[in-house]
């Protein structure tokens, strides 16, 4: 048993796979869609360590992060490094690396500037950015008055519970970019997506601001992970 509690498989060498059923090897033959999850990540890993190959290390990886892609991808590099033997800062780097990659991947438009429809299309275009970081930033999506994004701004980055946000940068940015539509994007790395008090004083403050200056704050998204909460949705939004 490990550390987790969670058994692992007898530990299987890669020279002792058939060659077809080798990582590489498999790809080369079949394509890299045919790899299984762990095969993808001991490609990544490239080595095992001593009683371990690098599937069995990469199952353990994924075991005891529930399977989850997005789990592991969550994990800080002191974390990897700490957690998993055989696992250096070169290679958790590495493996975070292709992860962020895949979910940029994942959530890359085609549209120079998309168009937002729904508070799920804001998740999309921002949970790259923002989704599984372990500290607060606060974003901004300037729109059209069609509701295409014309610019992305990070307007603040804090710590783990609260960043600071200055009302008079967002509203200057809005103007300054003519854009009269305004999303307000955050991340709450606790993974809880309910607003606090101080998101929905915030998100009053930020509405009745544009207001004046006859701007439209259209959403307040709060993202964590895969999850998200929108003021719109909810009908919260300001009036």
């Amino acid at each position: 048993m490990n550390e987790y509690n969670i058994e692992l498989p007898a530990s299987t060498k890669v020279h002792e796979l058939d060659r077809s059923d080798r990582p590489r090897e498999k790809a080369i033959a079949n394509g890299i869609t045919t790899l299984s999850n762990a095969e993808l990540l001991a490609i990544i890993l490239g080595s095992g360590t001593e009683g371990l190959s690098v599937i069995d290390l990469a199952k353990s990886m994924l075991a005891r992060n529930n399977n989850s892609l997005t789990k592991l991808a969550r994990t800080s590099i002191p974390e990897l490094t700490s957690r998993y033997k055989g696992i250096g800062p070169a290679k958790a780097v590495t493996l975070l690396a292709a992860l962020q990659l895949g979910l940029r991947c994942s959530n890359e438009s085609v549209e120079p500037d998309p168009q937002i429809r729904s508070s799920a299309d804001v998740l999309r275009y921002m949970q790259s950015q923002i989704g599984l970081i372990e500290h607060e930033e606060f974003w901004i999506l300037l729109t059209s008055q069609a509701n295409r994004v014309k610019h992305r701004i990070m307007i603040s980055r804090g710590g783990l519970t609260s960043t600071i946000v200055d009302i008079r940068l967002i509203m200057r940015h809005a103007l300054t970019n003519a854009c009269p539509g305004i999303i307000l994007i955050h991340n709450h790395p606790s993974g809880n997506t309910t607003p606090s008090s101080h998101d929905d004083n915030l998100t009053r403050r930020i509405s009745e601001a544009a207001k004046i200056l006859e701007l439209r704050v259209i959403d307040h998204v709060i993202i964590a992970g895969n999850e998200y909460y929108s003021y719109a949705d909810n009908g919260r939004m300001p009036s």
